[in-house]
């Protein structure tokens, strides 16, 4: 057993006493303790500013180093750092983009921070989803939405294939989500005032740049094609929607 673990122990058998009787603590298995440390390691990561900041950031959506950088006005050594000590703890990962390859996207591991991340509201009139060939993912996550949130969504692309994906159709039935059957429209059809644009595609974040407000790198199921890939998409669409929908309310 490590000392911290050790420690923890200790510290609960120490506590877990009065003056009329004697409270007799099971001994934690190896597996809790290993759970206690964990959840430690994340607090102890979260206790500096800048790197609260960070995960508040990366709540919303996926960010690169450099926009981060940017963002925070901080000099990439000492990002880097923070960056370091946050994926030590288990709280980030990074992907490489799809679109440029020398440029990678921070992102939240899904869940990590459940109990702990602050995520603020924001008002929009419409979510518009946006891939580059709005045939899978866009269409998924708007379909998604819709099914989590009062406040409209639709999809677009920066370069429209001639059609949906014929595995976004066969994800979305084996899910039972029903997916509206449209043609892929490019974003300057679409796009109207008072969206909120969300990008699902890395190529199309890079393209649109400042123009997206939120990003969520999740890798293309259309060149595997196959079954686990579409399922793997609308999972993580899934997980990022549910935690983002709560957060945003309609807008007049």
């Amino acid at each position: 057993m490590s000392e911290a673990c050790a420690g923890v122990r200790r510290g609960y058998r120490a506590i877990l006493t009065d003056k009329d009787r004697s409270v007799k603590i099971e001994s934690m298995n190896t597996e809790q303790m290993a759970d206690v440390a964990a959840r430690a390691a994340v607090h102890a990561a979260l206790a500096d500013p800048a790197r609260l900041l960070i995960t508040d950031i990366l709540a919303a959506g996926d960010v690169s180093p450099s926009e981060l950088a940017a963002m925070l006005a901080m000099p990439s050594n000492l990002l880097a750092h923070h960056l370091h000590v946050l994926e030590q703890a288990g709280l980030l990962t990074r992907r490489r983009s799809e679109g440029d390859r020398r440029r990678s996207y921070l992102r939240l591991v899904p869940g990590a921070l459940d109990s702990l991340s602050y995520l603020p509201s924001r008002r929009a009139r419409r979510v518009l989803f946006v891939c580059t060939a709005n045939s899978a993912r866009s269409h998924l996550a708007a379909a998604l939405w819709r099914r989590a949130s009062k406040v409209p969504a639709a999809s677009a692309g920066t370069h429209p294939a001639a059609m949906i994906a014929a595995g976004a159709i066969a994800a979305a039935g084996r899910h039972h989500l029903p997916l509206r059957r449209q043609q892929p429209r490019h974003i300057s059809r679409v796009r109207q005032d008072g969206d909120l644009v969300v990008t699902v595609c890395d190529r199309a974040r890079e393209e649109l740049g400042p123009l997206a407000a939120v990003h969520w790198s999740v890798p293309d199921p259309v060149p595997a094609g196959d079954p686990d890939s579409f399922d793997a998409a609308l999972a993580e669409l899934g997980h990022r929607i549910e935690r983002f929908a709560p957060s945003l309310t309609a807008a007049p």
